[in-house]
């Protein structure tokens, strides 16, 4: 392996790196949610209904999800620092065309198609230059700390951001203010950031593996979002998809058995500490993203508020997740991984049960603050623990591949929280809101189950001790 010039950066260099790898996060996961709270905004100027907005969003999560794991691999052929540049600039043209889109078609384009594939570019090498310039295991956890927490407060400050833009300005200009944002990440990173390691542009790229693996994930995705149109659309794409996610494996085992490279070795799902990870990981980004477009979309479209409404209305989740996340270094020298992901899908889930409870027949807006509230808690608190348990559990050599499967099975969760909570609600949301509504959110906390009982199979190891020495 090449040697890494890293025994020259100073703590104070350190931070300064730190700080545009976590402004890519935020940012990224900023888009995610801000268009929730311009619903209705977005629909009327577009001449488009509230199902084609859901597209959108759900689109360009997907699109991240699909194209993530091939995202990871490129960083070893062409080096991260140049795929993390090529990301942002992709991402801001994406944003500057949606921000002068003059109908859904072209939203989607810039939204959906480029800054989905600007992200799938530049968030892998974030967590991977993490890794390999925070050598000491105590600063790495802080930088997964910190990196992982902007995440989260990006996503969760996306409808208070985003909504203040839209009924301040317009809803285009929240995607001006993501192309801004994106100017600076690139001027705080020409100096700050440096790639430790030499690419290797004779290194292969699986192609045939990044197109099976991109389109069986769009195909999962499809399906759920075909749900409410026809049954056995549904089940011929859901079908298909895990058809070609077996295609995909069995392709990846012939390549690695010739001795061939192949877009993901299967030997990263022998690891049952990375696996369970994956799955908590995937259910808490499902969760966090399904809740906010489900109780987004119930307070604009059937209580009719307006975007900046709905937007102060999420800030409960925004502080409850700051509280945490803040704190997460702190925690988790006092408590297991295990148990802080524990909790905080009990915290999650509880919140999912006051918001079913506490708003059901009451017109207050404040009925929804409790709820909210336990959520931002309970995702802060397990965010940066199971980023640190995958990311963990591998060495240097393969940190590209784990990062982008880690960052893809995230952001698959958070397509598919958008697209069960959002096809749940959308389908009975004139009919009968309160019962889809209702609906939407027990599917959420059924899902929080599921990533409770992986988290409780984690093997109790506190954060220092689980990540790997240098290899």
């Amino acid at each position: 392996m090449a040697h890494r010039n890293t025994a020259t950066k100073t703590p104070n260099a350190l931070r300064k790196t730190l700080v545009p790898l976590a402004l890519a996060q935020f940012i990224c996961s900023f888009a995610g949610t801000n268009m929730n709270v311009m619903i209705n905004d977005m629909s009327q100027d577009l001449h488009t209904t509230v199902q084609g907005i859901q597209l959108s969003i759900t689109a360009f999560l997907l699109v991240m999800a699909a194209l993530m794991i091939p995202g990871g691999k490129l960083t070893d052929k062409y080096g991260r620092k140049r795929c993390f540049n090529v990301g942002l600039a992709v991402y801001g043209v994406g944003a500057l065309i949606s921000a002068v889109s003059p109908g859904l078609g072209v939203l989607i384009l810039g939204n959906s198609i480029l800054e989905g594939v600007g992200t799938a570019l530049l968030i892998p090498p974030v967590y991977i230059l993490a890794t390999l310039l925070y050598t000491d295991l105590a600063s790495r956890a802080r930088a997964f700390g910190a990196i992982s927490a902007m995440g989260g407060v990006g996503a969760a400050a996306g409808p208070l951001i985003g909504g203040a833009i839209a009924t301040g300005i317009s809803w285009r200009a929240a995607f001006i203010f993501q192309a801004l944002v994106i100017v600076v990440i690139v001027v705080l990173s020409r100096r700050n950031v440096q790639d430790p390691l030499p690419a290797d542009p004779t290194r292969s790229f699986d192609t045939m593996g990044a197109v099976l693996s991109g389109v069986s994930l769009a195909m999962l995705v499809l399906g759920i979002l075909a749900a409410e149109q026809n049954l056995w659309l549904m089940i011929g794409l859901i079908a298909g998809g895990l058809v070609l996610q077996g295609c995909f494996l069995v392709l990846a085992r012939r390549k690695e058995a010739a001795g061939k490279e192949p877009l993901l070795s299967p030997s990263l799902f022998k690891n049952r500490t990375s696996n369970l990870g994956l799955i908590t990981q995937n259910a808490q980004w499902l969760m966090l993203m399904g809740m906010s477009f489900t109780v987004s979309a119930y307070l604009q479209v059937v209580r009719g508020y307006n975007a900046v409404q709905t937007g102060v209305i999420f800030s409960a989740t925004t502080v409850g997740l700051l509280a945490t996340s803040l704190a997460a270094q702190r925690l988790a020298r006092r408590h297991t991984q295990r148990m802080l992901i524990s909790v905080g899908f009990l915290l999650t889930m509880g919140g999912v049960g006051v918001l079913l409870l506490m708003v059901a027949g009451r017109p207050s807006v404040w009925a929804f603050t409790p709820g909210l509230l336990l959520i931002g808690l309970g995702v802060g608190l397990m965010l940066t623990p199971s980023v640190n348990v995958v990311q963990s559990s591998f060495g240097e050599n393969q940190q590209g591949e784990i990062s982008g499967l880690s960052r893809s099975v995230s952001n698959l969760g958070s397509s598919m929280g958008t697209a069960i909570a959002g096809t749940i609600l959308v389908s009975g949301i004139t009919s009968s809101p309160s019962s889809a509504y209702a609906f939407a959110m027990v599917a959420l906390a059924a899902v929080g189950l599921i990533g409770l009982a992986a988290a409780l199979l984690l093997p109790p190891v506190s954060a220092p001790q689980a990540a790997p020495q240098p290899a």
